[in-house]
């Protein structure tokens, strides 16, 4: 809830991602949902591993690859996900008409912060080596936009932290990781990069304002 007090918070920087992800669903379920962008599965292994009823959103932009889309039903199979699709109200601003920002914000903010009013607590798989917008990340702080904590239980972890665990568990992962996209986003505004330098390319953007930035 927008305007509520951040309430004390435990330092688990450093802790390891399944005693975060422990601490976050004893103190918040069910009302704590888990953020996944069908990039891969490591937060949601690591999530339904010790509650596979635990809630999962994914912001249906309509502009996703198929790929994504591919991905999502993977995963929503493998794991019999308790899966909620966030989409736009009717009519949302389009990127070639109205800009990025705009289409961002129709498209994933707004049905985003409605969904997130209803929550205690949001899991991502938010990691400070993405991008120096990203280096100041907690595993566990106030998010001051929503009014509500957010778990970042892979924080620290490195590109070959990621790639090992994806590779020790034989998790899903978009097949557009193997075809240069570092990070994956909505087809219109989403080339192959480096980190985030594909997303919304030719543009300085990075962020499309979920995490700020």
């Amino acid at each position: 809830m927008i305007g509520a007090v951040a309430p004390p918070l435990p330092d688990l920087d450093g802790a390891p991602a399944a005693e975060i992800l422990g601490w976050a669903l004893a103190e918040f379920s069910p009302r704590l949902a888990v953020a996944c962008s069908m990039q891969d599965a490591v937060v949601v292994d690591l999530a339904v591993r010790l509650d596979p009823t635990v809630e999962v959103f994914f912001l249906d932009t309509g502009f996703h690859f198929a790929e994504t889309y591919r991905t999502a039903a993977r995963l929503e199979r493998r794991y019999a996900l308790n899966l909620v699709r966030l989409v736009p109200d009717a009519g949302p601003a389009v990127y070639d008409r109205d800009g990025a920002e705009a289409c961002c914000a129709a498209r994933k903010l707004a049905p985003m912060a409605r969904y997130l009013a209803g929550k205690q607590a949001w899991v991502t798989g938010l990691r400070r080596a993405e991008s120096s917008t990203r280096g100041g990340a907690r595993a566990v702080e106030w998010d001051a936009r929503h009014g509500l904590v957010k778990v970042n239980p892979i924080v620290a972890w490195s590109d070959d932290d990621v790639a090992r665990h994806i590779a020790a568990h034989d998790l899903i992962v978009n097949p557009l990781l193997g075809r240069g996209y570092d990070s994956i986003g909505c087809a219109p505004c989403t080339l192959p990069g480096r980190g985030r330098e594909g997303r919304w390319a030719g543009t300085s953007r990075t962020e499309c304002g979920l995490h700020g930035g």
